[in-house]
């Protein structure tokens, strides 16, 4: 009569570890992607030039301008009769019509910026739980890669070591 082997934990958290970790790629090279172009958000880089008119109410308070149309950093420029001039716009107080440009990214590269900046009140915040959930797994489940006595696991050891104190030196010069 035949015995069933037993499998190790090693053997099980291996093929999760593998089969997990060939599920994520796809969203770790999103993630990857969108995080390198929130890095440079305060510059131009792949941004393009957009031209936007906005009806908004007549004889808006300049105070409250920057409120009405959403930018940060709001600074009146100058005001000469019924036109409000800031940054790359006008704002006509006579017929509410606000027209200025703005620097966006591609709708495509726009979306997966969303993807990585989503907040709990958005649906899309699971997808980032899950997926950092997952990364968490990958991460743990890499000390049952080796048994603890082989080389590999020692070397694995040193990585890791290495990784956290990297991170602290970083966390201490921010």
């Amino acid at each position: 009569m035949e015995t069933k082997e037993r499998k190790s934990i090693h053997y099980y958290m291996r093929s999760l570890h593998r089969d997990i970790g060939f599920f994520v790629i796809g969203l770790a090279v999103v993630y990857s992607m969108s995080g390198i172009i929130l890095i440079y958000r305060d510059t131009d880089f792949l941004k393009q030039e957009k031209l936007i008119e906005k009806q908004l109410s007549p004889d808006i308070k300049v105070e409250d301008l920057g409120k009405e149309l959403r930018m940060r950093n709001f600074e009146v420029q100058k005001t000469e009769a019924d036109l409000v001039y800031f940054q790359n716009g006008t704002y006509n107080k006579t017929t509410g019509l606000a027209k200025y440009t703005e620097k966006k990214l591609p709708a495509f590269l726009e979306k997966l910026t969303n993807l990585h900046k989503a907040i709990s009140k958005n649906s899309s915040h699971i997808f980032s739980v899950v997926f950092g959930l997952l990364f968490l797994f990958l991460a743990i489940s890499s000390f049952w890669m080796y048994k603890a006595k082989s080389k590999m696991f020692r070397r694995g050891m040193i990585f890791t070591a290495s990784g956290v104190i990297l991170v602290i030196i970083l966390l201490l010069l921010i």
